[in-house]
């Protein structure tokens, strides 16, 4: 027995999701979040969940919307870098916090920070992005994706 490809043997709850992601999407334009910012964050949380297949689609689409090489060679030690401005770094931050779900304060710290810099519109945009890259991140791991991979 293989391991299932869940995008493609639950094929209506995978498009579900991609509708989903879709939305979000577009709540996050709406809101006034920038292609450049929702990518970081797409990137940053496929690291820490080592999705191979969705750093392959993600890194490209932070260059196209304007993320440099270079932030993204850093990005794992973004906290210690002058490169990464306040918004990003409280992006950052609630990113990686509801990622690991670890630590209940640290994600209530990192939600009050975020709120300084984004309205409750954003706020709820941007944790709509976290979640949905968790979830294709899972999707993916569960699925064994493996990314075409250039030499």
């Amino acid at each position: 027995m293989g391991v299932p490809q869940l995008d493609r043997t639950q094929r209506e709850v995978y498009k579900q999701l991609v509708r989903t992601a879709v939305a979000s999407r577009q709540a996050s334009h709406e809101a006034g979040l920038e292609e450049a910012l929702l990518e970081l964050v797409n990137v940053r949380v496929s690291q820490i969940n080592g999705c191979a297949a969705c750093l392959a689609t993600h890194v490209p689409s932070a260059r196209e919307a304007g993320v440099s090489q270079g932030r993204l060679d850093l990005l794992p030690a973004w906290r210690e870098l002058d490169a990464f401005g306040d918004t990003e770094r409280a992006a950052l931050r609630l990113a990686e916090t509801l990622t690991r779900l670890d630590d209940a304060d640290e994600r209530a710290a990192a939600t009050a920070a975020a709120a300084d810099h984004f309205s409750d519109e954003q706020l709820s945009a941007l944790e709509w992005t976290i979640v949905l890259i968790n979830a294709f991140n899972r999707v993916s791991i569960a699925s064994h994706h493996q990314p075409g991979v250039e030499d």
